[in-house]
């Protein structure tokens, strides 16, 4: 896959850029530090780096970065290298509702997130809307991260690390809006600190025995460790089920009730590897024309 790059001072173009929609992207609910600004643009924050991101006719542009970070940090965490229209191609043979779903959001991008932030933030995921996880995740930002600048008129802060929060007191977990997970991210923060390199360690076994591991952690269940399997440990087969995966398979496929593990299965046998992208593809395109919705 051959990228056309335009390198600038404090920006980088891509050229005539394929599958690759901002909007898709960052409201499809894999992540939750990315706006959208009054231009149209959406601002960031990765890896202690800021980042806005604008698509301008079939170019996309990244501005706040030079090409030793593109090269370093965003070419991996946007997945560049990865040929998305070969994978839309193998989703959508045969199966009408999934070409649907792709042409819904064919500008889907799955992002190499960092395993510390994305287990916390899907520990906030549980019984939770998206607007209240973003809001929990940047006031413990605001509260305890590291000052990255003034980005469009707002303050810029990195996601806090695990010793600072390990270090924090169940009230200041608590007040940030975390409700009834603040003990879990608490517990989850000391294991961390504990073990620094067991999340990095976990990556290398299979999905069953990554998913059991990533469940010793407090606030862990089943869809959290699919979520963190998928975001940040190269799990592509994983497919997490929240509430509108599972309408939207009943709705589409199995026509009455059915349980998260038939569901799995049935996306195992059907999507192989790319069953994390399926789930993508098939989130966005339910939530946002509320499909399945009772």
């Amino acid at each position: 896959m051959q990228l056309d790059i335009l390198y600038k001072d404090n920006e980088v173009i891509l050229k005539n850029m394929l599958d690759f929609d901002p909007k898709h992207i960052f409201e499809c609910g894999q992540c939750f530090r990315w706006n959208k600004e009054e231009d149209g643009s959406y601002t960031g924050i990765a890896f202690k780096k800021v980042l806005n991101i604008k698509k301008s006719g079939g170019d996309i542009i990244f501005r706040y970065t030079n090409k030793d970070d593109f090269i370093k940090i965003w070419m991996n965490y946007f997945d560049l290298n990865t040929d998305y229209s070969e994978i839309k191609k193998k989703l959508s043979k045969n199966d009408a509702i999934m070409k649907e779903a792709i042409n819904f959001g064919e500008g889907i991008r799955v992002l190499r997130q960092e395993p510390w932030e994305t287990l916390v933030s899907f520990i906030l995921s549980a019984n939770n809307n998206i607007p209240r996880i973003k809001r929990s995740i940047e006031l413990l930002c605001e509260g305890y991260g590291e000052y990255l600048g003034a980005f469009y008129g707002q303050k810029r802060y990195s996601f806090p690390d695990a010793k600072t929060i390990a270090n924090l007191k169940a009230e200041e977990i608590t007040a940030c809006n975390t409700g009834y997970r603040a003990a879990y991210i608490a517990k989850t923060a000391a294991m961390v600190v504990d073990e620094p390199m067991a999340l990095e360690r976990i990556k290398a076994f299979d999905i069953e025995v990554c998913e059991k591991m990533l469940m010793h952690y407090p606030g862990v269940g089943p869809k959290v460790a699919q979520c963190v399997l998928f975001f940040c440990m190269s799990k592509m087969e994983a497919f997490p089920v929240d509430v509108w995966i599972k309408r939207v398979m009943e709705y589409f496929y199995f026509h009455q009730e059915t349980t998260v593990e038939v569901i799995q299965q049935f996306a195992k046998k059907k999507y192989g590897r790319y069953a994390g992208f399926a789930q993508q593809y098939l989130f966005y395109y339910a939530r946002e024309l509320g499909l399945g919705k009772k």
